[in-house]
């Protein structure tokens, strides 16, 4: 039986650890002389209280599913793909080879294609952390961020020497044709005939990543190869007798988890630069991990924690640019959340656990049965006694 109801374990337990963190960063922010409340203030108007502030907010949650979904599916199989800033890049690669060299009729011809592309790429960059840890016993944390720094490398390489357009400096691709440009939520909501404010930083990737999202918690609890994902995760020994193997799973998962970073190349490779860029990426991959282990490896709680550090992200900025906070102090701020809801998470857990113990009404002792009568003598005289005349 579960100590703790699934309520407080969805949303009891990140609610404190958020706020912790908010205390812990008030108070690092009153130390530097600026007012904790007048910060809020300034990261909720820019943030969520305009369409500008909203656009940008959702175009960094976007990013953040996609990589978020990314690492929970690896969790399930108990695997840590620490890889998906690679992956991710790699799907970039993905999306620009899909686009730069291939007349598409339609721009939604061209994002099925970028689609597929994006997430075989970041599959196949993927495959090969699997393999190492499923046939030959490499640890995935290693390889996956080895294969970061590669991945890195090798898109510099091309940036600078194959794909980069004669006669131009900076190491990127030349734009895309613009019949692929993707059509903003604005333009969209325009078009179904509400109006909306002007806003162009967020596009139709944020319904790509939702559906993403319902797509990822299909597969888990829906599909035979989800149970097999999570059983595999569960218990490796049980999942053998059971005649899962284990090679198969590990590959097929991380495959998965690194076709969804992959996904994440739509929204800033084709989405916003239109173009493919050194650094794309910008950290989303890292941040997937927080993401992930606050929303409990769950779609709705990665899309959830998606939100709030894209939050953080477009608030930040605006502290940085209004307030004398420096940006550095806005990264301190984002990790507190994620020390406090991931590696503090314990220092939250347990007290909850030991508090919901002592709630609980003592479940009552099952009815005893009576016991069955003794032997007696055939004339019914207990032993012992003598029997009258």
């Amino acid at each position: 039986m579960d100590i703790m109801p699934k309520w407080a374990e969805v949303f009891l337990v990140p609610l404190i650890s958020l706020i912790l963190a908010a205390i812990l960063s008030a108070v690092v922010i009153l130390a530097i002389g600026e007012n904790p409340i007048d910060a809020v203030s300034i990261m909720i108007k820019g943030s969520v209280l305009s369409v500008r502030g909203w656009g940008y907010t959702l175009y960094y949650a976007t990013n953040f599913i996609f990589t978020g979904l990314c690492v929970a599916v690896a969790f399930h199989a108990r695997l840590f793909n620490i890889g998906g800033e690679g992956q991710a890049a790699l799907g970039g690669l993905g999306v620009a080879l899909a686009l730069l060299f291939i007349p598409w009729p339609h721009w939604s011809i061209a994002l099925a294609a970028a689609t597929v592309a994006a997430a075989a790429f970041g599959a196949l960059w993927a495959l090969i952390p699997a393999y190492l840890q499923a046939a030959r016993g490499s640890h995935i944390v290693i390889t996956t961020i080895m294969f970061n720094f590669m991945a890195s490398g090798l898109l510099n390489y091309l940036l600078s020497n194959s794909l980069k357009p004669i006669g131009q400096s900076d190491p990127a691709t030349a734009k895309f044709n613009a019949a692929f440009d993707l059509p903003t939520l604005n333009g969209v909501l325009t078009q179904m005939g509400y109006k909306a404010a002007r806003d162009d930083s967020v596009n139709i990737t944020f319904l790509v990543a939702i559906a993403a999202c319902f797509a990822v918690w299909f597969l888990l609890w829906r599909t035979r190869l989800g149970y097999q994902i999570r059983a595999f995760g569960q218990s490796e020994t049980a999942a053998k007798y059971a005649g899962i193997k284990p090679v198969r799973i590990t590959m097929i998962a991380m495959m998965i988890s690194g076709g969804l970073a992959g996904l994440m190349a739509i929204n800033t490779v084709m989405g916003e630069q239109e173009r493919l860029v050194l650094n794309a990426v910008e950290g989303a991959g890292f941040i997937g991990i927080a993401v992930a282990l606050m929303g409990r490896s769950h779609p709705f709680g990665v899309f959830l924690a998606a939100l709030l550090f894209g939050f953080l992200y477009q608030g930040g900025a605006e502290l940085a640019l209004w307030t004398n906070i420096p940006r550095e102090l806005i990264v301190v701020i984002q990790a507190l959340v994620i020390l406090f809801t991931g590696a503090l998470d314990n220092m939250v857990r347990m007290p909850l656990e030991r508090l919901f113990l002592r709630l609980r009404k003592p479940e009552a002792p099952p009815p005893t049965a009576p016991p069955p009568p003794g032997p007696t003598r055939p004339d019914h005289t207990p032993e012992g006694t003598v029997k009258e005349a």
